[in-house]
């Protein structure tokens, strides 16, 4: 995957702020930033990705692993990810 993961969810928004890859990533990207709730995640929930749309997934599960949640660019991306839900 060539591009940053934050830039793909953005993208399949931008497609669909409705859809069910759309929707199951952003939920995802939401979960991730609770980590004192354990970053409670359905997983069955992947089932409703392609096999390209569950390796965004996984890259942003290591996003978790590496810290980088909160990071001004994991914002900044939030920020027009929750635009584009709430606009859609």
């Amino acid at each position: 995957m060539t591009t940053h993961p934050l830039d793909a969810v953005i993208e399949i928004i931008e497609q669909g702020p409705h859809s069910a890859p759309a929707l199951t990533l952003y939920a995802l990207i939401s979960t991730l930033e609770f980590k004192s709730q354990g970053y409670l995640f359905k997983l069955d929930k992947l089932k409703d990705l392609n096999a390209e749309q569950r390796q965004i997934a996984y890259a942003l599960m290591e996003m978790m692993v590496d810290e980088q949640i909160g990071s001004e660019q994991w914002e900044a991306a939030k920020a027009k990810m929750d635009s584009l839900v709430r606009g859609g």
